[in-house]
């Protein structure tokens, strides 16, 4: 299957069977470029400008906003975790929903804008999952040593950071290195802007992949 980057915290999931897009922005609201992809499915964890943008995708494609629980979209099975946007229980920014689920054998979770560090209900629901989107900018979202404690207990084979600051972005986010250097250099692979990955290829895995736009 293949993961393709498109800037911020938008992703492309695509198999022989369908591609889902995740959280798209329209670019020009935040200073970068636009995403340029088609889908199925458009997900989005929550109604900010930045992450709801499904007009911008092509494609005849069903659009789910902040969806809680198991359901099911053109043969793809999903689960909506509920979370928060920040630390007061969602009272400044709402209700942030996690999306779990499985393509080509390989499972996902893109985490949105994760406020807080989620209890164990939610731990327990994603852990050790093969890869895990997170929001490391900081500012909106978790706090580096917050991330600290979320990677350790969800303890992915595949880190996958989104939702920092890049040149001509309009938000004010920390840059990246900030989150890389709470990790061993070693487990860091810069990938490109996309890459096609097989259940084969994440044996004893343990890495940080970032991603280019």
């Amino acid at each position: 299957m293949r993961i393709v980057h498109h800037g911020h915290s938008c992703f492309e999931f695509a198999d022989s069977r369908i591609t889902v897009v995740i959280d798209p922005h329209d670019g020009k609201s935040i200073g970068i470029r636009p995403p340029t992809a088609s889908a199925d499915v458009v997900l989005m964890t929550h109604g900010h400008y930045d992450h709801s943008s499904a007009r911008s995708i092509r494609g005849d494609h069903t659009d789910i906003m902040c969806r809680e629980g198991e359901f099911e979209v053109k043969g793809l099975r999903v689960e909506g975790i509920p979370t928060f946007h920040d630390h007061r229980n969602g009272e400044d920014r709402g209700i942030n929903m996690m999306y779990r689920f499985e393509m080509d054998g390989l499972t996902f979770c893109h985490c949105g804008d994760l406020g807080c560090v989620p209890g164990p209900d939610v731990i327990g629901r994603i852990e050790g999952i093969d890869f895990l989107f997170v929001p490391v900018g900081e500012v909106i979202t978790m706090t580096i040593p917050e991330i600290r404690t979320f990677l350790e207990l969800v303890n992915p084979n595949v880190i996958v950071p989104m939702h920092y600051r890049v040149g001509g972005l309009s938000l004010p986010l920390s840059p990246l290195d900030d989150f890389l250097g709470i990790l061993p250099e070693e487990t860091v692979e810069y990938m490109g802007n996309e890459i096609d990955i097989l259940p084969d290829d994440m044996s004893d895995m343990k890495e940080c992949w970032v991603f280019s736009r």
